[in-house]
């Protein structure tokens, strides 16, 4: 009996109700069983079978002899009744090597019709081998066969029990005319010859070890109902559409093209993910399927998987690049705050002024000490004069209205204690002297204001204060998920039914260095606040 039959005689069971107890624990069991006598095949594998769950199809590009079409057989043994259909295509395959035989009895009553018994119509799984080959004749109706899982058998559209198509090829499609078949493969893989560390087991290889799948683990015609309709209910959070609306980015930067419908694929390809891991919903995680969906050629998955493994510890749709660009604005405005610069007033709010002497007037005119080439210039005093003990007139103490520079001045003569004449440079109150404002040559003028750092508005600096509470918030929240993403990779990531465990190690590489970024960005967050609160403040405002 048939899987189409199958589907016929419980189509009164719903989906919701079908038998998916302990589903991921059955699935590895499968997963294993599948992999027996084969090397370096795992991804392979895990891919095919997710594939198949999720009503999907898996592309295998690599040379010949990577053990392509054995992958297909091996998947083939997950599914109860299932049928199996396998063809090499060539330029000159003709459609009744896929889709069988044109019916003479049909013919003989003017239909056109094919008996597609054991042909590609009527098989679960198939394994479609240099798929790109296929020519015109064939192309159209293998389109509607991999998308609507339906054959137009004459003026008949039948119905398919097809579960998975996997196409394998030693190259990449050429030619528009392609495009749209390789589009239906949401799932690529590249499968090269087994690695020099995997060399040793393929040569310990005896036989070709076919696994025994017990009936209880094979999945059921209603096991891939209810694992299809529970899967739209599983809920993708914001930080996962946050990730792919990023990733879209990148890929129309890369000029990677990716259509809304695959969008839409992968989403239900995570959801089929998240479920069959017994989650309610997608987790970051579970992306990490996203470098097999998302290649037009083998280089481009390293290029996605690089982006993905060094994005795992954005945990928020506000990414950790966001958070810190944030914070560097704000140690901007504290900065520009801290460097400005503007005339001081007193507490009654009056501008202030600087005398020249150190002190601190409220009046904008005052004396100006007069310069003469650089030089400052002051008066002598009575009693002064020449060697000879002239004292000068009372002209001559400004010397004339020029003022007296302090080697000038110190060239003149005075009476020192003892009554003797001594030249003022020898004074030793000298320096005294030239520092009272009396004794500058100096005339009315206007006055520097006395510049110092801003006061600032106090409701403008608590203002401040809120915001950067707010990134602090921000930074707190966002640190909870990350602490919750690294708890995930413990319970997730290495139990997980299709993320290979060797994700492990770049992932907590990735997340142990988004924590760093974390913690330096909260000590950056405390010095912001530390830095608005030491804002001078406007008196009584």
């Amino acid at each position: 009996m048939t899987m189409a039959s199958n589907r016929d005689r419980n189509r009164h069971q719903t989906a919701d109700t079908a038998p998916t107890t302990n589903l991921p624990e059955r699935l590895k069991s499968l997963r294993d069983l599948l992999l027996t006598g084969l090397v370096e095949r795992d991804v392979a594998i895990r891919l095919a079978l997710l594939a198949t769950l999720a009503g999907e199809h898996l592309l295998l590009i690599g040379p010949p002899g990577t053990a392509k079409s054995l992958l297909a057989r091996r998947l083939q043994l997950a599914f109860k009744d299932s049928t199996y259909f396998e063809r090499l295509l060539t330029r000159f395959t003709v459609p009744e090597e896929l889709f069988g035989p044109l019916s003479i009895k049909a013919l003989e009553e003017d239909r056109y019709e094919r008996l597609t018994a054991k042909y590609l119509p009527t098989a679960s799984v198939a394994f479609l081998d240099e798929i790109f080959k296929a020519n015109s004749a064939i192309l159209n109706a293998l389109l509607t066969l991999l998308n609507e899982r339906e054959f137009d058998n004459g003026t008949q559209r039948e119905r398919t029990p097809l579960l998975a198509v996997i196409g394998a090829s030693n190259e990449l499609p050429e030619g528009d005319e392609l495009a749209a078949l390789f589009d239906r493969f949401l799932l690529r893989l590249y499968v090269g010859p087994v690695t020099t560390e995997g060399f040793g087991a393929l040569l310990g290889l005896r036989g070709n070890e076919i696994p025994h799948v017990p009936e209880e683990l094979k999945l059921s015609a209603e096991d891939l109902d209810g694992v299809r309709a529970r899967a739209d209910k599983i809920d993708v959070p914001d930080d996962v559409v946050a990730l792919l609306a990023d990733l879209r980015k990148l890929c129309i930067a890369e000029e990677l093209p990716v259509s809304d419908r695959r969008w839409r694929k992968i989403v239900k390809l995570l959801q089929v993910s998240a479920l069959t891991n017994d989650r309610d919903a997608v987790s970051i995680w579970d992306c990490w399927l996203l470098q097999h969906c998302l290649w037009e050629e083998p280089e481009q998955r390293q290029a996605v998987y690089d982006w993905y493994a060094a994005r795992v510890g954005a945990s928020a749709a506000m990414d950790p690049g966001q958070l810190t660009r944030i914070v560097a604005s704000w140690e901007g405005t504290l900065k520009r705050d801290q460097d400005s610069r503007s005339q001081q007033v007193d507490e009654e709010g009056r501008l202030l002024y600087e005398s020249g002497v150190g002190n601190v007037v409220v009046s904008a005119r005052g004396p100006i000490q007069q310069i003469r080439d650089g030089e400052p210039l002051y008066v002598a005093q009575m009693g002064w004069g020449d060697p000879w003990a002239n004292d000068l007139d009372h002209g001559e103490l400004n010397n004339q209205n020029e003022g007296y520079t302090a080697a000038e001045l110190g060239e003149l003569h005075h009476v020192d204690a003892d009554g003797n004449r001594r030249r003022v440079r020898d004074w030793t109150d000298r320096e005294n002297y030239m520092a009272k404002q009396t004794n500058w040559f100096a005339e009315p003028g206007d006055l520097p204001a006395l510049i110092g750092p801003t006061r600032h508005k106090s409701v403008y600096i608590e203002s401040c204060l809120r915001e950067v509470d707010a990134v602090s918030a921000a930074v707190a929240t966002y640190q909870e998920k990350l602490e919750a993403h690294v708890q995930s990779l413990a319970d997730q990531v290495h139990d997980h039914v299709w993320v290979t465990r060797d994700f492990a190690v770049p992932a907590a590489a990735a997340l142990d260095a988004t924590c760093h970024k974390v913690d330096v960005l909260k000590d950056r967050v405390i010095n912001l606040r530390k830095g608005f609160e030491l804002l001078p403040r406007e008196v009584g405002v």
